[in-house]
């Protein structure tokens, strides 16, 4: 029996756009408690393209040849022996095995069965694509790490990106205040999102703006203008700051315990019951997926250019099959 066969995107060296590769590879099998499902869209995120020039999870996933990508959005084609939650035909969604090696960028994907939920009813799988790494983030960190709580005060950096959308508006659920960072042209889609306060950081240093703060998400670091050490300012007493890009540094760790406010890095995981969660919040009309730009698979190059060079508002989504 010849060997079946799918398209990826390849790549066998670090370094740009242009060592991404359409190309023939073996099609995984779903080995015992894995589904193998066909992948019709697959999210773009910041981790990809930094993998791909040897940073991200390059140390995870060690030298290429490799395939990138860890959002999916599809459908079950086949179960292995022990799934029972999960069966051929069901649509599904999910972020598998990060930060180990997905191969999302591909037409098929295998997985741990819970490591998927069923894809929101109401969203395209180009809408769902967009949602898993961006989502959980967002989740993560302001229900697990940051147990935020009605009435609290929500600071949300880079609020206009895949994760600050999904921020503002789990926030906004939760019951907080939320003020995000974003440029002007993005503010009044964030207050329709449900963002009370708005701030551009092109015009004013949000520290002169904003104070009393309970918990603060950034999603930049201080690699830009120092926004980490920045926002320890912002805090009130006790104030926690989840640091999701490049987690905590000495100086930041120091700096923290100086002002007597809280530091704590953040790498998302795969969490089912989350992505239940999240699912039912969009099929009741809660919460919103933006979707700024949808390419082919084999042009998850120019995918990847158009968001590193920022300015997304939401995500950028590969469509791999109909």
């Amino acid at each position: 029996m010849s060997e079946k066969l799918m398209r990826a995107v390849v790549q066998d060296s670090f370094g740009g756009p242009e060592v991404l590769q359409i190309r023939r590879v073996p099609r995984p099998e779903p080995l015992p408690t894995e589904v193998l499902v066909r992948v019709h869209a697959a999210g773009v995120n910041p981790v990809d393209w930094k993998t791909r020039g040897g940073t991200g999870m390059a140390g995870v996933l060690g030298q290429p040849p490799f395939v990138l990508g860890w959002d999916v959005s599809g459908v079950v084609e086949e179960v292995g022996f022990g799934v029972t939650t999960l069966k051929p035909g069901d649509e599904v969604y999910g972020m598998p095995w990060f930060p180990r090696a997905a191969g999302g960028y591909a037409e098929y994907v295998t997985a741990p069965a819970r490591q998927f939920a069923r894809k929101p009813a109401t969203a395209t799988h180009e809408q769902a694509a967009a949602v898993p790494l961006a989502a959980l983030t967002a989740w993560q960190s302001l229900v697990d790490a940051a147990e935020v709580r009605p009435e609290q005060r929500v600071l949300v950096h880079a609020a206009a990106g895949g994760v600050g959308h999904f921020a503002v508006q789990f926030a906004k659920h939760l019951g907080a205040y939320v003020i995000g960072t974003a440029s002007a042209g993005r503010h009044a889609w964030l207050r329709d999102l449900g963002a009370d306060e708005v701030i551009d950081y092109t015009a004013v240093r949000f520290e002169d703006a904003v104070s009393d703060v309970d918990v603060v998400i950034d999603m930049v670091g201080d690699l830009h203008d120092q926004t980490s050490l920045r926002s320890l300012e912002v805090l009130r007493p006790g104030g926690l700051l989840v640091a999701v890009p490049a987690g905590v540094s000495p100086e930041l760790a120091s700096a923290a315990a100086a002002r007597g406010v809280r530091v704590t890095p953040f790498l998302v995981e795969p969490d089912a019951p989350a992505l239940t969660r999240i699912a039912e919040l969009i099929d009741a009309g809660l919460v919103a997926v933006e979707v700024e730009a949808v390419y082919p698979l084999e042009r998850a190059g120019a995918a990847q250019e158009q968001g590193e060079a920022g300015r997304t508002r939401g995500k950028i989504v590969l469509s791999v099959a109909g």
